[in-house]
């Protein structure tokens, strides 16, 4: 099966600085953003998953993991 990225969703009460090895980011309260599917392995990420400030939404879709890096 092919490996996805991921929709991930800030879902705590502030704005969540996101520190990944490949990048950084941060999104406000109930923000949505697409992560690779190589970030998706990163360890920073899954600290954020087991502590309950990001969750995972969906599995993004190619055309979402393709706009990565493009804005």
């Amino acid at each position: 099966a092919e490996r996805r990225g991921m929709v991930i969703k800030n879902v705590t009460e502030s704005t969540l600085a996101v520190r990944l090895t490949s990048r950084q980011f941060s999104l406000e309260s109930q923000e949505e953003t697409v992560i690779t599917a190589e970030e998706v392995r990163d360890r920073t990420l899954r600290d954020h998953l087991q502590r309950r400030t990001l969750a995972v939404v969906r599995p993004a879709t190619a055309e979402e993991v393709a706009t990565i890096g493009a804005e």
